[in-house]
């Protein structure tokens, strides 16, 4: 009879942390990195800025340790029951033994090729210069309208409104309703812009709003027709779409982002009572102004007051040295007219006899030219018995063929004129 041995197989004897550690090396080779997709649960922050829960689907759960430098990269705010996905790393955490996911980034689910599409249009417009600062326009002061475009049912049409009445009741609002959230949004949000760019220069700026929401809820706002419309506004656009922590491609797009859709409205609407604090301070400078001149020019005044002393003083003045001047006047013409009678009798000594007769022959002959051109003066003749005929035109007729019949004519007699009528015409 034989006995056949069996050899006993001795287990390994582990350490509990050696086993951790072990377990850990082997979810390293076998799972790392993961990509996990799963409903938030008990979420917490700590102090330090760690954040931990767990991520559960109706099959099992796994807790989820992030630490703050991943936390702060993560661009919303983690609440129970999200649906997330995460990226991290599979270990155990020793001291208790648990299996724990080291979460690296942290998304919500269906966003990451959202958010790379996001990324990829960013890029895009930003290299063809769209987001340049120096593409931005400055905000009117005071508007001499608004225009508006959200939707109808959002909560934004109300505060916008509100903010407006309240701070900007007589500047004009002009709404476009669009859908902001759908397939159709985007085309929606086109066409109410660019119906509102008809209105200009009657609107000096828009507004474009909606409320917070989600990266999909927020899409029709990254979309890229509507940022090339937005580029071609004639005027200032002002994006007020979701929270401050939401982003979107017409943020970027627009000349102002405002962090909420009322903050957009307050941006175009500064406040009457600003507007009348300004003109008072305004008032008070002219007042002033005014004051200042006034007194410059009474100042003036008393100047030439006291050089201009008393009014009769000054016109007795005036009144003597006009005196003297007409006296002076009178003098010098007296010594002109002696001294030119002096120079007259002088000349005539120094005149030889010969021009003296020559001078008695031309006063002879001017005496007779003189009595020669008397003869020939026309009156003469009209008192021997002649008249002098003219039309009445006062031209004169020296024949019987100038008239006709029934013409006036005036006869210039020696004592006066006389109007005739023609009433026969005889020509020799």
């Amino acid at each position: 009879m034989f006995e056949s041995e069996t050899p006993v197989m001795t287990p390994q004897i582990w350490p509990v942390g050696a086993l951790c550690r072990a377990i850990a090396d082997a979810l390293e080779a076998r799972f790392n990195p993961v990509v996990v997709l799963g409903e938030v649960s008990g979420f917490s922050r700590a102090a330090s800025g760690h954040c931990y829960f767990s991520l559960k689907d109706e099959n099992g759960q796994i807790r989820c340790a992030m630490f703050r430098r991943a936390a702060t990269l993560v661009n919303f705010s983690p609440r129970d029951g999200d649906r997330v996905e995460v990226r991290g790393r599979l270990g155990v955490y020793e001291p208790r033994g648990d299996l724990q996911l080291i979460v690296e980034s942290m998304s919500k689910a269906g966003q990451g090729a959202l958010f790379e599409q996001f990324l990829r249009l960013k890029a895009k417009l930003e290299a063809e210069g769209l987001f340049d600062a120096s593409r931005k326009r400055a905000l009117p002061l005071m508007p001499r309208g608004i225009g508006l475009v959200t939707s109808l049912g959002a909560a934004a049409l109300h505060d916008v409104v509100s903010a407006l009445k309240r701070r900007v009741p007589h500047i004009p609002v002009v709404l476009a309703p669009a859908l902001v959230q759908g397939a159709q949004a985007p085309s929606e949000l086109v066409k109410a812009l660019i119906s509102l760019y008809q209105f200009a220069p009657d609107i000096d700026v828009i507004l474009l709003v909606r409320g917070g929401g989600s990266l999909e809820d927020l899409w029709a706002f990254n979309d890229e027709q509507l940022a090339r419309t937005m580029a071609n506004s004639p005027v200032p656009i002002v994006c007020g779409v979701g929270h401050e922590t939401d982003f979107t491609i017409a943020d970027f797009m627009a000349d102002l982002r405002a962090p909420t859709p009322t903050a957009a409205a307050e941006l175009v609407s500064q406040p009457a009572a600003v507007w009348l604090g300004a003109l008072e301070l305004i008032e008070d400078r002219l007042q002033e102004s005014l004051m200042r001149r006034l007194d410059r020019q009474s100042q003036r005044l008393d100047t030439f007051a006291s050089r201009l002393g008393r009014p009769s003083a000054l016109v007795a003045r005036q009144r003597h040295t006009l005196a003297s001047q007409a006296q002076r006047l009178r003098f010098a013409a007296s010594n002109a007219v002696s001294q030119q009678g002096r120079e007259l009798q002088a000349l005539e000594r120094r005149l030889p006899e010969q021009a003296c007769l020559a001078l008695v022959d031309m006063r002879q002959r001017l005496e007779r030219a003189a009595l020669r051109l008397e003869l020939l003066d026309p009156s003469l003749v009209l008192q021997r018995g002649y008249a002098w005929l003219t039309d009445e035109d006062g031209h004169t007729i020296t024949r019987a063929n100038q008239t006709f019949m029934g013409q006036v004519v005036q006869a210039t007699l020696a004592d006066g004129k006389v109007d005739l009528t023609v009433s026969e015409i005889r020509v020799n």
